[in-house]
């Protein structure tokens, strides 16, 4: 069974979230993409704008109707800084007949050297690289000291291409303080839920 993880902190959830793991389902033959939002994302020392239980609540709304999608909140569980070998690590034990998928946009490959362990992400899980059209083909050599020639082709061989779209968690928090309009860059229940509880009000 092939399982993909796209982590995050979906603060909030948005269409290019959704279309990325779409793009990957569709492309890698994935029978379920779990979406993983953080605790507290290693990089982002101060704690996320929105609870751990909201995002959870607004991930399960956007997802809504697909059997394909899932939320794992194992790292919200777990609390603390999220690190994704740790996570892989629990999850490859707990389901050890399925073959994982990590899902990264370009930005995350540039950066997973700098991640804890990255090595052992690479040896627990694919990475699965997204491009998208206009952007530069991501870099796959970033991953060549960390994987031996047989793994990097497996990478090689699981590139995926979404559609060009420019949405950002951060972007839509701005606009909901600023009291305007985020119809159509996230779904109508994740959108009714942020007005509903006031979420991102300054």
């Amino acid at each position: 069974m092939r399982l993909g993880l796209f982590g995050g902190t979906f603060d909030p959830v948005h269409y290019g979230h959704l279309l990325l793991a779409e793009c990957c389902r569709e492309q890698c033959g994935l029978q379920e993409v779990w979406f993983l939002p953080a605790a507290q994302a290693p990089h982002k020392r101060s704690a996320p704008p929105a609870p751990a239980a909201r995002r959870v609540e607004m991930l399960e709304l956007a997802i809504a109707g697909n059997d394909s999608f899932r939320v794992c909140n194992l790292e919200i569980r777990r609390g603390g800084l999220s690190f994704t070998v740790d996570t892989l690590t629990q999850l490859t034990a707990e389901r050890p007949e399925a073959e994982w998928f990590f899902l990264l946009g370009a930005d995350s490959l540039d950066d997973l050297p700098n991640w804890r362990q990255p090595e052992r992400i690479c040896s627990l899980a694919v990475p699965v690289v997204v491009s998208r059209p206009g952007s530069p083909e991501p870099d796959l050599q970033r991953l060549a000291g960390m994987v031996d020639g047989a793994r990097m082709e497996r990478i090689r061989g699981f590139r995926v291409q979404m559609p060009q779209i420019d949405l950002r968690s951060s972007d839509i928090r701005r606009r909901v303080a600023a009291d305007e309009s985020i119809r159509y860059r996230t779904p109508k229940a994740v959108e009714v839920y942020i007005a509903t509880h006031g979420l991102y009000r300054e």
